[in-house]
Protein backbone atom coordinates (compact mmCIF):
# COMPACT_ATOMS: atom_id res chain seq x y z
CA UNK A 1 0.00 0.00 0.00
CA UNK A 2 1.65 3.14 -0.72
CA UNK A 3 1.26 5.49 2.28
CA UNK A 4 2.62 8.85 0.55
CA UNK A 5 0.00 10.80 1.17
CA UNK A 6 -0.32 9.97 4.77
CA UNK A 7 -0.68 13.28 6.60
CA UNK A 8 1.65 11.13 9.36
CA UNK A 9 4.47 10.86 7.14
CA UNK A 10 4.69 14.63 7.17
CA UNK A 11 5.11 15.07 10.88
CA UNK A 12 8.28 15.79 12.64
CA UNK A 13 8.72 14.21 16.07
CA UNK A 14 10.09 17.13 18.64
CA UNK A 15 11.63 16.27 21.61
CA UNK A 16 11.54 18.85 24.35
CA UNK A 17 13.71 18.49 27.45
CA UNK A 18 12.49 19.88 30.98
CA UNK A 19 15.78 22.24 31.08
CA UNK A 20 14.54 23.95 28.00
CA UNK A 21 10.69 24.03 28.29
CA UNK A 22 10.67 26.49 31.28
CA UNK A 23 12.13 28.83 28.51
CA UNK A 24 14.69 32.06 28.84
CA UNK A 25 13.34 35.42 29.79
CA UNK A 26 14.61 38.40 27.36
CA UNK A 27 13.82 42.11 26.69
CA UNK A 28 17.03 42.72 24.03
CA UNK A 29 18.47 40.90 20.84
CA UNK A 30 20.93 41.36 18.79
CA UNK A 31 21.25 40.74 15.29
CA UNK A 32 24.58 40.31 13.31
CA UNK A 33 24.95 38.31 10.38
CA UNK A 34 27.77 37.23 7.83
CA UNK A 35 27.39 36.25 3.97
CA UNK A 36 26.60 32.48 5.58
CA UNK A 37 24.97 33.10 8.53
CA UNK A 38 22.32 35.20 11.14
CA UNK A 39 23.42 35.52 14.66
CA UNK A 40 21.15 36.38 17.33
CA UNK A 41 21.75 36.88 21.07
CA UNK A 42 18.65 37.23 23.33
CA UNK A 43 19.54 39.14 26.45
CA UNK A 44 18.26 39.99 29.54
CA UNK A 45 18.60 43.71 31.24
CA UNK A 46 17.67 44.39 34.40
CA UNK A 47 17.42 47.27 36.75
CA UNK A 48 20.17 48.03 38.56
CA UNK A 49 22.34 45.73 36.90
CA UNK A 50 25.72 46.55 35.32
CA UNK A 51 25.88 44.45 32.72
CA UNK A 52 23.64 42.85 30.75
CA UNK A 53 23.75 38.91 29.58
CA UNK A 54 23.56 37.30 26.66
CA UNK A 55 21.00 33.90 27.53
CA UNK A 56 20.87 31.98 24.14
CA UNK A 57 22.73 32.37 20.72
CA UNK A 58 21.17 31.00 17.88
CA UNK A 59 22.66 30.53 14.79
CA UNK A 60 20.55 30.38 11.50
CA UNK A 61 21.13 30.62 7.16
CA UNK A 62 20.20 32.89 5.37
CA UNK A 63 17.44 30.94 4.27
CA UNK A 64 16.15 29.45 7.43
CA UNK A 65 16.49 33.09 9.09
CA UNK A 66 13.84 34.32 5.95
CA UNK A 67 11.89 31.82 6.66
CA UNK A 68 12.42 32.65 10.57
CA UNK A 69 10.91 36.58 10.01
CA UNK A 70 7.91 35.04 7.85
CA UNK A 71 6.75 32.78 10.22
CA UNK A 72 7.12 35.23 13.08
CA UNK A 73 5.48 38.19 11.36
CA UNK A 74 2.30 35.82 10.67
CA UNK A 75 2.36 35.17 14.40
CA UNK A 76 2.50 38.59 15.30
CA UNK A 77 -0.49 39.40 13.03
CA UNK A 78 -2.71 36.85 14.06
CA UNK A 79 -1.62 37.61 18.06
CA UNK A 80 -3.02 41.20 16.78
CA UNK A 81 -5.97 40.44 15.48
CA UNK A 82 -7.03 38.28 18.71
CA UNK A 83 -5.26 41.12 21.05
CA UNK A 84 -5.39 44.48 19.78
CA UNK A 85 -2.04 46.10 18.32
CA UNK A 86 1.03 46.02 19.90
CA UNK A 87 2.31 49.09 21.83
CA UNK A 88 5.73 49.25 20.54
CA UNK A 89 6.50 52.62 22.71
CA UNK A 90 6.56 51.09 25.44
CA UNK A 91 9.05 52.13 28.76
CA UNK A 92 11.89 49.84 27.55
CA UNK A 93 15.53 51.76 27.50
CA UNK A 94 17.02 53.22 24.06
CA UNK A 95 20.05 50.46 23.11
CA UNK A 96 22.80 51.90 21.31
CA UNK A 97 23.19 50.02 18.68
CA UNK A 98 26.56 49.73 18.72
CA UNK A 99 25.70 47.43 22.30
CA UNK A 100 27.12 44.03 22.03
CA UNK A 101 29.59 41.94 20.21
CA UNK A 102 29.50 42.32 16.17
CA UNK A 103 29.69 39.21 14.33
CA UNK A 104 32.24 37.89 12.26
CA UNK A 105 32.86 34.99 9.82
Amino acid sequence: MNNQNNPKDNQLNIDLPEEIADGIYSNLAIINHSVSEFVVDFITIMPGRPKAKVKSRIILTPQHAKRFLKALADNVKKFEQANGEIDENDKTPNIPLNFGPTGQA
